[in-house]
């Protein structure tokens, strides 16, 4: 499983050894829990990226929802156009600090068959993604 790395880095150092900060992509689109699935994906798809970072009326983020989820929530027999995200978020998904090594963030994902990662601070605020590379 190869993660990707968006800074440059040198010939020697090793990502699995390192932390989630260094691989880690900041910025992105981050959502509100209360928008719409069909909100969602239109963001998804001007901002042509595969997730979106979902955070309530706080700030803290309460999680990551992918395309393949959205679409999956929106072609359900029991969707309708009032679908929040935070009504397919769930309980209990992983999320990652800076500090967490990458073996754990890799074995988190492998566990839980995730292509991507939240990374929040102490707080509980959205710092950036540790995704997969395809």
């Amino acid at each position: 499983m190869t993660l990707v790395q968006m800074q440059s880095r040198s010939a020697h150092a090793t990502p699995v050894h390192g932390t989630v900060s260094d691989a880690m992509v900041t910025g992105g689109p981050q959502v509100c829990d209360d928008m719409t699935v069909e909100v969602a994906l239109s963001v998804m798809a001007s901002d042509r990226t595969g997730h979106l970072l979902v955070c309530d009326s706080g700030g803290l983020c309460t999680g990551l929802v992918t395309q393949t989820q959205l679409t999956a929530a929106r072609d359900s027999s029991a969707y309708t156009d009032r679908g929040q995200l935070r009504d397919i978020l769930g309980d209990g998904a992983p999320f990652a600090s800076s500090v967490t090594t990458m073996a754990e963030a890799q074995n988190a994902m492998r566990y839980s068959r995730l292509d991507a990662l939240p990374v929040i601070d102490e707080h509980g605020t959205a710092l950036g993604v540790l995704a997969l590379a395809r």
